[in-house]
């Protein structure tokens, strides 16, 4: 009898505590869609309770099906507002044998881009995860959060990268990604790194990713955006933020590469109405005008119900509406 592991296409820092029902709902993304895509791609079926107590049986494995309107996705990302959802069926992919996992140092923005499009190129298919933080989200986790280090030489670097490759021959990832490193440190790229040895270096890398949050929460009041934009400009908005807040908070970036997602962290002693003025309606309006979305992955709710405007067009909302509430 065959014997397979299997992985969730998923993986948040909240999966600890988080239940997929909600992720399918919210169309959470995480930290490795740059491999496995969104869960609209990897969400085969769903069994959905309506407001009115009917059961939507959706709950199909088939890759293919055109038979009408695939219904499904207008539950994914819905929050609820159209349905509960009580079942799901999922495509998982095979968990690989084959894990390395690089922790790097770039010294400006543009490097971090350049890497990110080297190791598209370089690493295809077995690039898993690119993750970056600023030099302020690094300070904030080692400041707040107990058991962690910086794994590189004591030395100022303003921006470090996560990076993670996934597949099934030891010996043939780990040389790809080897060669990708020292060509990206010979092109200046890189200004240091270090390849995990083992799994507790490699969860000790990933915990100062996602310790970011935890970290913020720690440190007093944090007023957190969760955005969408052109790779090229996600860092823009964090130095206009800088500037326009000055040195009595800590504005933090870090996020998802890999995919275009930053997460915008303004860190301070204490919630104050005056930052809050200065932060929005700007971070919205600015986050428009580069044509972005307000929210990449953590939906709307009810905190962002009336911002929707910003990403999306007014009929765009009059049909969404229509489609909530059809009398």
């Amino acid at each position: 009898m065959l014997s397979f592991r299997f992985v969730m296409p998923l993986d948040l820092g909240a999966k600890g505590s988080c239940q997929i029902g909600g992720n399918v709902a919210t169309n959470a993304g995480g930290l490795r869609l740059i491999r496995y895509g969104s869960l609209h791609g990897n969400v085969l079926g769903l069994e959905v309770v309506l407001a009115n107590g009917d059961v939507l049986d959706m709950l199909g494995t088939l890759r293919k099906d055109n038979t009408g309107y695939d219904l499904k996705h207008l539950f994914i990302g819905s929050e609820g507002s159209l349905g509960i959802i009580t079942k799901v069926s999922i495509l998982t992919p095979p968990k690989l044998s084959s894990v390395n996992i690089a922790f790097l140092a770039c010294q400006d923005y543009l490097s971090c881009q350049k890497l990110l499009l080297e190791a598209k190129r370089s690493l295809g298919e077995i690039l898993s995860a690119f993750e970056f933080m600023d030099s302020v989200a690094m300070d904030v986790v080692l400041n707040n959060l107990d058991g962690v280090r910086n794994p590189l030489a004591p030395t100022a670097h303003n921006f470090y990268v996560l990076i993670e490759t996934t597949g099934t021959e030891e010996s043939y990832d780990k040389e790809k990604l080897e060669k990708f490193l020292v060509g990206s440190m010979e092109s200046g790229l890189i200004s240091d790194g270090v390849l995990a040895q083992d799994i507790n270096q490699a969860s000790a890398f990933w915990r100062l990713r996602e310790g970011v949050p935890e970290s913020l929460q720690r440190a007093g009041a944090v007023y957190k955006y969760d955005l969408s934009l052109p790779v090229e400009k996600m860092y823009d908005l964090v130095v206009e933020m800088r500037a326009r807040l000055g040195e009595s908070v800590k504005v933090v970036g870090y996020g998802h590469l890999g995919d275009g997602n930053l997460h915008l962290n303004i860190s301070a002693p204490k919630y104050d109405d005056a930052i809050l003025a200065q932060i929005e309606p700007f971070v919205y309006e600015w986050t428009s005008n580069h044509r972005g979305s307000i929210s990449a992955e953590h939906g709307v709710g009810l905190m962002k119900a009336n911002k929707i405007f910003y990403s999306k067009s007014p009929e765009a909302v009059r049909y969404t509406g229509k489609i909530i509430n059809p009398c």
